[in-house]
């Protein structure tokens, strides 16, 4: 019967663990597993706690930072707007610093041009500075 009540608090500790992220209740549920496996060869309730207790502070000491380290390294993955600044794109509509369309990976996009005045003709390959709005500004590069 006790397996099956740590069984339950490992399920309940990774369930919480999803909501904060910082991996503190995953090593807990570690520790519940380890005792309720302690439970199904039949220590006492003592020994089970001691089990809890050992897995879990090894898992804190040893495996977290391991595992938080690893998840910190991740390189950034772009998405959405950023994505396109710094691609190329192709003028299909005049673009000065008001007004204009590129096509940037196939989709075309409201254009202006960074510098004031600057008039780039249709056909030419500029490079998008930033996205401000829906509006991609570029630059002849």
């Amino acid at each position: 019967m006790s397996a099956l009540l740590w069984l339950a608090a490992a399920i309940l500790l990774v369930i919480a663990e999803m909501f904060g992220g910082e991996l503190f209740l995953l090593m807990l549920a570690g520790g519940a597993v380890g005792a309720a496996g302690a439970a199904l060869l039949g220590a006492p309730v003592w020994l089970e706690v001691v089990v809890f207790a050992l897995i879990s502070v090894l898992l804190l000491v040893g495996v977290r930072p391991v595992a938080k380290r690893h998840m910190l390294s991740r390189p950034r993955v772009l998405t959405n707007t950023e994505a396109l600044e710094g691609r190329h794109a192709i003028v299909t509509e005049q673009v000065d610093d008001h007004d204009g369309r590129v096509k940037i990976d196939g989709d075309v996009w409201s254009a202006r041009s960074m510098n004031p005045g600057e008039v780039i003709a249709a056909g030419e390959q500029v490079m998008v500075v930033q996205i401000d709005g829906a509006t991609a500004v570029v630059w002849r590069g």
